[in-house]
């Protein structure tokens, strides 16, 4: 196995000071152009950020984790500064499937044939698919404060469903939720951040303003083309596979105690039905524990990868 990250001539060193020694790399897959940070040195790493946010969620723990890994920190398709291709009439080009498919070919072009994954949120559902489809390709996989999107969406309770609106206003068809998103981006970027008992505190004003910077029309509409394909081909897949195919490597759930994840999940339980091997880690924590803890969070991590 190649443990040694291969830059491309076109890789140039990450400005500002969130990712200090890191890369940037644009890399074209079959699909569509990604954008990613990469650095450190040793075994492969592949960090996959949720929604609304880019791979600057990663900013307070990929340096400390880059001592151990060789770490690399993606824009999913449709999020940052990555491609944002059509969706298609079926909603399939963003599909867990299809965001998947760029990272596999992401990490074979950075020179890594297998590779540990991290995801939160979106990207720990895109983790998910990622070990389902190309299980030769993934070592181990933590997923941050999200349970099987098969098993939430046939487990809806009236709390979750309050604070997850998102999930079933942005899959409406196009363009309602776009337009009435767009009329105030900076408004709505704020507004989805500010969860429940945690508000905006973990967040710096420097992640803040990428945020806000990535937030256009165009990021709008593929993420509401993410929630159509979640509803749609995502839940056929899904359903599909339940209990015909399992996640084979080690699983490790890490959630926030105060997220809605933490309120009406029951996390483990809930991998236990699509991996064999689960263990879970809760954290003093909203739903974004790599900003909100992150010295938490290398430590869980850390421990479940090295």
């Amino acid at each position: 196995m190649n443990d040694r990250l291969h830059l491309p001539s076109s890789a140039r060193p990450v400005e500002g000071g969130m990712f200090p020694g890191f890369h940037q790399v644009r890399v074209t897959t079959s699909g569509t152009d990604i954008n990613l940070v990469c650095g450190g040195e040793g075994p492969p790493l592949l960090l996959l950020h949720g929604n609304p946010l880019t791979h600057v969620s990663w900013h307070k723990v990929a340096p400390q984790l880059a001592r151990h890994f060789t770490v690399v920190a993606p824009d999913l398709r449709g999020y940052g500064d990555s491609g944002k291709p059509e969706g298609g009439s079926d909603h399939g080009a963003y599909s867990f499937r299809a965001m998947a498919q760029d990272q596999v070919e992401v990490m074979e072009a950075l020179g890594f044939e297998r590779f540990r994954v991290a995801g939160h949120d979106r990207g720990g559902r895109v983790g998910h698919r990622m070990a389902l489809d190309h299980s030769e390709k993934v070592q181990r996989l933590a997923v941050l404060d999200i349970v099987p999107t098969h098993h939430l969406l046939t487990h809806i309770s009236k709390g979750w469903a309050t604070e997850s609106y998102h999930w079933f206003f942005m899959a409406q068809a196009a363009p309602f939720p776009e337009k009435l998103l767009g009329a105030d981006l900076e408004y709505y970027i704020r507004y989805k951040l500010a969860k429940k008992g945690v508000g905006l505190g973990p967040f710096t004003e420097e992640a803040m303003s990428e945020y806000i910077r990535c937030c256009t029309p165009e990021n709008i509409h593929a993420v509401c083309e993410d929630y159509r394909a979640t509803l749609t081909i995502d839940f056929e897949l899904d359903a599909a596979d339940r209990g015909k195919h399992f996640v084979e490597c080690p699983l490790l759930a890490i959630w926030g105690e105060n997220s809605h994840v933490g309120r009406h999940f029951s996390p483990v339980e809930a991998w236990r039905e699509w991996a064999r091997d689960v263990t879970g880690v809760p954290l003093a924590s909203g739903h974004y524990p790599a900003e909100q803890c992150p010295d938490e969070t290398v430590e869980a991590l850390l421990g479940f990868m090295a």
